[in-house]
């Protein structure tokens, strides 16, 4: 019996030196373009998920957020920093988008859960395109945002642009121009903007090589990558 839990241990830190010696010799691909094994998308995707499920628990969500002014408001936020990973109604893609590893869902088309939807702006996620917003935006600014995330699926390209012509300019972001909507050019240039949020439970984030439950990666054309990690 010792002997065996001998063997048992010396094959643990053989292979934790042998993980660590992988990783430290440079040979993990960090490229973007060089999907994960199907197995890492599996431990990293329930990682993220029971995460942002545990520590999204405990967030209030507040009783404004069907009121017109925080969806308006959310609307300019939105458009100012998200479309860009995001899209939008009549925003089918972008010069950014194509080359973000894992994909962020299409928020025109999945629904989130408010309280993980604020508690991933608010804080970002780990490694991945999506920046804290918690640093340059309040609460009631974010809140605004999940306001008018939720209404985004069903959203018409005409009621998007007449929502964003309507709203008041984030000027915590300052002047953006990255080709806002055919008729969406108020002040500011509210076009796109540069903030995924592939975090939250979210149906449609894409990583290939897994389907994911919340935020949901569908299982990708991992095969058509020859590198993986």
């Amino acid at each position: 019996m010792k002997n065996a839990l001998i063997v048992l241990l010396a094959t643990a830190l053989v292979i934790v030196l042998g993980i660590y010696g992988y990783m430290w010799l440079g040979m993990y691909d960090m490229g973007a373009d060089s999907p994960h094994w199907r197995m890492t998308v599996s431990m990293l995707t329930m990682m993220r998920e029971r995460s942002i499920e545990m520590h999204a628990a405990s967030v209030r969500v507040p009783r404004d957020l069907d009121d017109p002014a925080v969806i308006l408001k959310g609307a300019g936020q939105y458009a100012a920093m998200c479309t860009g990973c995001h899209l939008a109604p009549g925003i089918t893609d972008s010069e950014i988008r194509p080359g973000l590893y894992p994909q962020p869902p299409n928020l025109s088309e999945v629904r989130v859960d408010p309280r993980e939807a604020f508690w991933v702006i608010k804080h970002g996620i780990k490694m991945s395109a999506m920046p804290a917003w918690g640093f340059s935006h309040d609460d009631a600014t974010i809140w605004s945002m999940v306001a008018f995330v939720r209404k985004l699926p069903g959203m018409t390209p005409g009621e998007y642009r007449a929502i964003v012509a309507k709203a008041p300019p984030d000027e915590d972001m300052g002047p953006m121009d990255h080709g806002a909507p055919d008729g969406a050019t108020p002040e500011g240039n509210r076009g796109e903007g540069m903030a995924a949020m592939p975090g939250m439970k979210m149906p449609g984030m894409k990583m290939p090589g897994m389907k994911m439950p919340g935020m949901k990666m569908p299982a990708a054309s991992a095969a058509a990558s020859g590198e993986r990690r």
